[in-house]
């Protein structure tokens, strides 16, 4: 492990094509390389997965839930446990969100003002405040690598002048969360995050006012929220050019492998998503044919495994037929193996993304995956 207070965070642009571009972020505890796809593990564990397999599977971080932790186990009490990486076994990078949206969409009660947000538990009730103090404090206690400034997330759609009021009240907050992270070690991160729901110029505000208070990475969050696709990749074209060049830019909540690699050719750098491990836990799987369930009747008698070629051993050995048995029978085992070939899917998609930037490539590796999508996984017959 490297002395952790000799190592600044930042990060390495070492090809574009196009918009996407290939990168390093550098942190104490090893580097991601981009662009990058984060599993979620939101109460300190990736669901259905051990950690060694998350790794193996090509995961340079993870990503942990302020808002769960907070509650369960306290960040307090990780923080007297070691910390999050030791907590939960996983020495590399970690990220935290702020747990804003999660007080929007899960808290009960819940009330906002200039200082901050008070709401009470979805678990048992009880009576919590989080201030963008209190939530850059959490994050530390955690200590987590990468951290998020507290903002609000407007559910789209809304009115534009709901969205202003939500983006202006996230950029004062994102100055206190700068102000407050100052007291944390050396090599950690705290990133801005953009809002303006679904409207151009209130995104270039945003993109603008946190580039000027100045972070070392940024967010985009308030996207796939529900908007078509096209309005999130249109929120990206006005954006991405905004931002500096040599900070890594993540796309918060997203998302499906389509997403995903238009985004890329935007220029975003890092995502999240509960989809691939969500998706597992209801017999869907994610491959190169596809979006394939695993609940279907076609796949009964059928002997093939997901896919011959994969690297997961979860795809490549493992009949269509068991899989559906499992998954029939909801025995653990199916939401287990379905989990770890969707992760091993996304982080195959995201190998391949990054290689095809450093070739040069990337607009035909994007074109042949999206053949591959639109073609499928029934064998022709005859």
């Amino acid at each position: 492990m490297n002395d952790l207070s000799t190592i600044d965070f930042h990060y390495r642009l070492k090809a574009t094509d196009g918009a996407a571009r290939l990168g390093e972020v550098v942190t104490p505890r090893g580097i991601v390389n981009t662009p990058a796809f984060m599993p979620v593990g939101t109460a300190a564990t990736v669901k259905g997965m051990y950690p060694e397999q998350v790794r193996e599977l090509g995961a340079d971080i993870v990503l942990g839930n302020t808002y769960h932790l907070m509650l369960r186990p306290t960040a307090e009490r990780v923080a007297e446990l070691g910390g999050l990486h030791a907590f939960m076994r996983w020495p590399h990078p970690i990220l935290t969100d702020s747990g804003g949206f999660q007080i929007m969409s899960l808290a009960a009660l819940r009330k906002m003002n200039e200082k901050g947000v008070t709401f009470r538990s979805h678990i048992d009730g009880s009576y919590h405040e989080l201030s963008p103090e209190r939530s850059v404090e959490i994050q530390g206690l955690l200590g987590s690598d990468i951290q998020m400034q507290l903002d609000e997330c407007v559910r789209l759609p809304a009115s534009r002048e709901e969205i202003a009021r939500a983006l202006n009240l996230s950029l004062r907050w994102a100055e206190r969360s700068k102000k407050a992270f100052e007291r944390q070690p050396k090599g950690r991160a705290l990133f801005g995050i953009v809002q303006g729901g679904d409207d151009a110029a209130l995104r270039e505000e945003s993109a603008r006012g946190l580039v000027d208070i100045g972070f070392p990475g940024y967010s985009i969050g308030g996207l796939a929220v529900g908007e078509p696709q096209a309005v999130m990749l249109a929120m990206l074209e006005v954006v991405n050019p905004i931002l500096p060049a040599d900070r890594p830019r993540y796309l918060m909540g997203v998302g499906t492998p389509e997403d995903i690699i238009e985004s890329v050719a935007r220029g975003v750098d890092m995502f999240d998503c509960v989809m691939p491990t969500r998706a597992g836990r209801h017999a869907q799987a994610f491959t190169r044919f596809g979006k394939i369930n695993l609940k279907n009747a076609r796949h009964a008698d059928d002997p093939r495994p997901l896919d011959e070629e994969s690297d997961c051993p979860a795809a490549r050995d493992y009949s269509r037929a068991y899989l559906h048995h499992l998954t029939r029978c909801d025995e653990m085992l199916g939401a287990m193996l379905l989990t770890w070939v969707n992760l091993a899917y996304y982080q195959s998609l995201m190998k391949g993304i990054r290689t095809a930037i450093g070739e040069g490539r990337f607009e035909a590796y994007r074109a042949e995956v999206k053949d591959g999508w639109a073609r499928g996984d029934i064998p022709p017959r005859g």
